[in-house]
């Protein structure tokens, strides 16, 4: 038996891959000069909704993980360089979100919790 909420475990799982992504987009906005580079991102939350909408059960959830992809789509500069600073800041400001409003979530089922077991005495 778990003293976890559920869905602690993804939401939890939610909040580093919205780290990773801002590592990421961080080094997207850092290399935005550099020739050649193309800008990157984290897939995670879009494969999730993938598994499930397969009907996928949770432990099928447990083995996605978030990936690293290179944006080859996006149209270059001259220098072959794809990475727009107002795109990225936009996508920090989003993920931004995404991390609190995970975050929250949490800490209102760990506070569930913390309730229950104090209730319980």
């Amino acid at each position: 038996m778990s003293i976890h909420a559920e869905g602690s475990e993804l939401l939890t799982r939610l909040m580093s891959a919205a780290a990773m992504r801002m590592d990421v987009l961080a080094n997207n906005i850092a290399s935005q000069n550099l020739p050649g580079y193309r800008r990157r991102d984290v897939r995670f939350e879009e494969a999730l909704v993938q598994e499930l909408r397969k009907g996928a059960r949770p432990d099928a959830l447990e083995r996605v993980s978030p990936e690293v992809v290179t944006d080859w789509d996006t149209p270059t500069r001259a220098d072959g360089n794809n990475v727009s600073a107002e795109e990225e800041a936009s996508l920090m400001r989003e993920n931004r979100v995404r991390f609190e409003l995970y975050a929250a979530i949490l800490r209102s089922r760990t506070a569930l919790v913390t309730q229950a077991i104090v209730n319980d005495r």
